[in-house]
């Protein structure tokens, strides 16, 4: 009995040290769960580590495997444990698959030593062919940190790159301002440019950094940076996971756009896939060693039917040591700032989340969640915060998994950010009501209401509803008017209320409760025209796959008030620490007249969604005596507006009429528009 109460309370301190059931009492009853991924994490991490210090010096497979010139020549190696042999090929042996014969050594690993520095040279082709059970396949090897098209045979071949001139960084000072909130600028290269063509490495960093850095965010989030050989996937069906895609151009020019925008104070997150692979066998990873086991699960279990991909078996330490190796190997060679990691809640689930609505707390714990890959991505973040105290972590994840944006050891999964992927939705749902019927309640506790203590990056929409089969907010509202009536001189009302709810949606979802921002490219200044990457159903064509810049710089177009609109809220918002810090207090809400106030700091905002009525005397609470002056509206003629609002009034606070025991100001509130004033002296 008395080694049963010492049991006992040994569990009860044990609980009591997971301060996510301090954050977060909800979560007492799942204790045993916390606990069990906590030991779990403690469990793996002491096998994988060993006398290791941390992973940072286990993450290292891309300086072992692949390809690597020493004085007297060439070492190569892989991992390949079912194999039966291996045969280096390429244009320096004449693609013969008998010349250069891999040796096999312990543990799955092949290797070959190739005398003379000049064995393989700068840009030479290569493969491994590779054979099991009798039956050979070219491939291209695992840890190549090139893949270009050949221009002879048209398939994909790993390429050399060992250029004699490294490229020289300049970035030394830069470290990501952790006071700062991130506002991300999520981007896809290929298709940042006008030109109906691909878009390049440099042309970005000469085109299009300057319009980040103009517009006010200071994060840039890249698509599709990982090998990618269909590029209508937008980069989602990832290849190669140590190489930087070729259709942008070389590595030292992707080097050299992030060495750019970190002199101008941008940080540079890439989008991380990791959730997924594509199932293709002669460009991609899939039956490298001629299973189809050696990385991801077998069967069903490791098929994605939605995204026609395979999936990876995060239990595997072999697939741990891989993954969080490209990780490292990121961070150290491209110099990226942190991640983006997609498909987390396909990651966590057995079922991938899909149709499953997480509205109780034992969806989060139980045998459909995927507890190897919890653990990964607790390794994933601790390693990356090994490489970069400063770095940033986001998680994609619809689901809510509570603790995902706590420290691991709170009992967390360890990332910076979660997505709000709900509020992009909300916006959809709500988009479809009729003006009269929004709901301030609802809005209100979408964009306030998140897992205690855990931050949350909110964006309006998101580049999924860019693309065909979907529609932008703007589009969704202004639909073929967008075509006829974005003119200044031509007055729409269905363009009126696009641009004035546009404005207002954006405003009102950076302010509240959000710790981050983020914008897909273009959506900024409302781009009509959606997403739509060459391919058969097209004829290949590259029309729709661009971003039309000169409209949003056309001084005779309303994109230009969006585009300026957005680039004075981002200053508000990031200027006064109004995101990283503040909680929104509700000052007023009228579901009847759709208004809604609250205060944030030293301001106070104010936002009237009804569709005709502006009210001449609005009495609204603040509950202290001050002064307040106009900093922004929604309304204002720079932004397309009618001017209704003054920015030279100054409102002092007294006893309303509504109610005396309150203390507020009168203002005069116009139908959709959005007020910002602040407290002066």
């Amino acid at each position: 009995m008395q080694k049963k109460n010492i049991k006992e309370k040994a569990k009860a301190a044990k609980a009591a040290e997971i301060k996510i059931l301090e954050i977060d009492p909800w979560l007492m009853p799942y204790r045993k769960d916390i606990e069990l991924r906590m030991d779990r994490y403690s469990e793996v991490r002491n096998t994988l580590l060993g006398k290791k210090e941390g992973f940072r010096d286990f993450a290292n497979g891309h300086k072992y495997f692949g390809f690597h010139r020493a004085d007297d020549g060439w070492h190569y190696r892989e991992w390949a444990p079912a194999a039966d042999s291996l045969s280096l090929i390429g244009d320096f042996n004449g693609w013969d698959r008998n010349t250069h014969k891999l040796s096999r050594k312990a543990g799955g690993v092949w290797e070959i030593f190739l005398p003379g520095r000049d064995a393989l040279n700068h840009e030479s082709l290569v493969k491994v062919h590779v054979v099991r059970d009798g039956k050979g396949r070219d491939r291209i090897p695992l840890y190549i940190r090139r893949v270009v098209q050949n221009k002879k045979t048209k398939d994909f071949c790993g390429q050399i790159w060992e250029p004699e001139a490294k490229y020289s960084w300049s970035d030394s000072g830069f470290r990501v301002d952790g006071s700062a909130a991130p506002v991300i600028y999520e981007t896809h290269i290929g298709m940042a440019q006008e030109k109906e063509a691909v878009g390049t490495y440099r042309e970005f960093e000469e085109n299009i950094l300057p319009r980040i850095k103009e517009a006010g965010y200071n994060t840039v989030q890249i698509m599709a940076v990982m090998e990618h050989p269909y590029y209508a996937s937008f980069g989602y069906h990832v290849s190669n996971y140590f190489a930087a895609s070729s259709w942008f151009g070389t590595p030292e020019e992707l080097k050299s756009l992030i060495d750019k925008a970190h002199s101008m104070g941008i940080a540079v997150l890439m989008d991380l896939v990791q959730s997924h692979a594509v199932k293709n066998i002669a460009e991609g990873i899939n039956e490298f060693d001629g299973t189809e086991y050696q990385f991801f699960h077998s069967g069903s279990r490791g098929y994605h039917t939605a995204w026609d991909s395979k999936l990876f078996n995060y239990g595997r330490h072999e697939v741990i040591h891989f993954l969080l190796s490209s990780i490292k190997f990121w961070m150290e060679e491209y110099h990226f700032d942190g991640f983006r990691f997609d498909g987390v809640t396909s990651m966590i689930y057995k079922d991938h989340g899909l149709g499953t609505a997480f509205d109780e707390y034992k969806k989060y714990f139980s045998l459909n969640t995927d507890t190897d890959a919890i653990t990964y991505l607790q390794f994933a973040n601790e390693l990356i915060k090994e490489l970069r105290q400063d770095s940033i972590s986001i998680a994609e994840d619809m689901s809510g998994m509570p603790g995902m944006c706590l420290p691991i050891g709170y009992g967390g999964i360890g990332f910076d950010y979660r997505l709000a992927m709900g509020v992009p939705d909300f916006w959809i749902k709500t988009l479809k009501l009729s003006d009269y019927d929004w709901d301030m309640q609802k809005l209100w506790h979408e964009l306030t209401t998140s897992r205690p203590a855990e931050k949350r990056i909110a964006y309006v929409e998101s580049h999924d509803q860019a693309l065909v089969g979907d529609k932008t907010m703007i589009f969704r509202m202004a639909d073929k008017e967008m075509y006829w009536h974005m003119d200044r001189d031509s007055r729409s009302l269905i363009i009126d209320r696009a641009v004035a709810l546009h404005k207002m949606a954006r405003l009102i979802t950076i302010s509240l409760g959000c710790e981050g921002y983020l914008n897909f490219m273009g959506n900024e200044f409302g781009h009509p025209e959606w997403i739509d990457f060459p391919r058969e159903g097209n004829g290949w064509s590259f029309k729709h796959c661009q971003r039309l810049w000169r409209l949003s710089d056309s001084p005779h177009l309303r994109y230009g008030d969006l585009k300026h609109f957005d680039r004075a809220m981002v200053e508000l918002m990031t200027s006064g620490g109004l995101m990283a810090d503040g909680t929104p207090k509700q000052l007023w809400l009228d579901q009847e007249r759709k208004l809604l106030a609250y205060g944030k700091k030293d301001c106070i905002f104010i936002f009237n969604f009804h569709p005709a009525e502006s009210y001449t005397d609005l009495e609204i609470p603040v509950h202290e005596d001050c002064r307040l002056k106009v900093v922004l509206d929604s309304d204002e003629e720079r932004f397309g507006g009618f001017g209704r609002i003054s920015h030279d009034a100054v409102y002092e606070t007294h006893k309303l009429v509504m109610n005396p025991d309150f203390t507020g100001i009168t203002i005069y509130s116009p139908s959709r528009t959005a007020i910002v004033l602040k407290k002066i002296r």
